[in-house]
């Protein structure tokens, strides 16, 4: 009888107990316990982005395969990786909705502190992959303009369609960051927004950065901030994280503990696409379209209803939004208390995205109707 393969896995990941156990023998680590001596036997590795995967992790030891549950793959040394014949995975868009879910909410906050009107603003979305697309879907359906930018798309597609960084930094009020973080090449994206950046701003503009804290330069944001550049950041990734800026914490209008991709949903689609993948490279027999089995509800479901003669259409949609995510209130808690960021990353409370909600409207017309369908909002009852 063929014995069974060791796996390593984050403990954070969920979903995951009791999945694997019948075809491996398992054991489930804090990720800051995922050394060389613990994966020196192990033929797998299950991570989330805390694990970096390199050569002083990985020689000499028996790793054949590292999934990780995330978008993005910069903590895998990919190319020692395929050197040493080790097969690695990512999940991309697992997470997408999550994230623009939490960039929606973002936007309806803003305007609320603010007291602005979102329909007619120029957004500028820097990345126009998995979660791009789906923000720029957002920020349509709330009355925004675009501006994308993408180099290899563009390359790849032709420019029709997508604008160059001067563009994005001349037209945009918002300016939003959904790129892998890459050190070097042509499409480098490490410090991408730094001294030079900002100082292209003619006007105030608002900042959002919910893709790699290093993308944009703590010191110059600061510094942009303080002459007036930018006129409001919101920030769910950070340089150094957890061990964040406390300058910077007090001069962001939004600042949350990098869950803008935590939602259940995606959590739920991340560890998917991780077991599908380790069980057709260990030809181990799970079902090919193996999903959780089911997926816990908020602590406290928020009835949304809805009189559609008393609200209009943008306010009933940006309610919405913040009913099913505030992120206010993880704003809150991380001011409270910044010392905790890993520990409310771990603990971050259930959040369902869009086609989980219900929504009750009194009164009501074409109109809202397909626009909440359109948010994603597929449980929809008019009277």
């Amino acid at each position: 009888m063929k014995s069974k393969i060791n796996i390593i896995a984050d403990n954070k990941i969920p979903f995951l107990n009791g999945v694997l156990e019948p075809y491996s023998e398992i054991r489930y680590l804090a990720p800051y316990e995922i050394k060389r001596d613990q994966v020196k036997c192990a033929d797998a590795l299950l991570i989330r982005t805390r694990t970096k995967c390199d050569s002083g992790l990985l020689a000499g030891t028996a790793v054949r395969f590292i999934g990780t549950a995330t978008i993005g793959f910069d903590h895998i040394d990919t190319g020692y990786c395929d050197l040493n014949g080790i097969k690695w995975i990512n999940a991309p868009g697992c997470n997408s909705s999550s994230v623009m879910q939490y960039i929606a909410s973002a936007l309806a906050s803003l305007a609320g502190k603010k007291g602005d009107d979102l329909r007619g603003k120029t957004i500028g979305i820097i990345g126009a992959g998995n979660v791009g697309t789906k923000v720029a879907k957002i920020a349509k359906l709330l009355g925004m303009n675009l501006l994308l930018n993408d180099p290899p798309r563009a390359r790849k597609e032709g420019n029709q369609g997508f604008v160059d960084i001067a563009a994005i930094i001349e037209q945009s009020d918002i300016i939003t960051f959904h790129v892998p973080l890459l050190r070097t090449g042509i499409d480098k994206t490490y410090h991408m927004a730094d001294d030079e950046f900002f100082g292209k701003f003619e006007g105030e503009k608002i900042i959002i950065n919910s893709s790699r804290g290093q993308v944009v330069k703590t010191s110059s944001l600061k510094d942009a901030i303080r002459n007036g550049k930018v006129a409001a950041a919101v920030l769910d990734v950070w340089e150094k994280e957890p061990l964040i800026d406390l300058e910077l914490l007090e001069m962001v209008s939004i600042a949350t503990p990098h869950i803008a991709g935590y939602s259940a949903d995606g959590k739920a689609n991340g560890t998917a696409v991780c077991v599908r993948k380790l069980s057709d490279f260990f030809n181990l027999g799970l079902e090919k379209d193996w999903y959780p089995s089911e997926i816990p509800p908020p602590a406290v479901k928020t009835a949304l209803v809805f009189d559609c003669k008393k609200q209009s259409c943008d306010e009933i949609i940006k309610d919405t939004i913040l009913a099913t995510c505030n992120v206010l209130k993880d704003d809150e808690m991380l001011r409270m208390s910044p010392s905790t960021f890993e520990k409310q990353r771990g603990s971050y409370p259930v959040r369902r995205e869009f086609p989980f909600h219900e929504v009750q409207l009194l009164n009501s017309n074409e109109k809202i109707i397909g626009l909440l369908s359109e948010l994603g909002i597929q449980k929809i009852i008019s009277n």
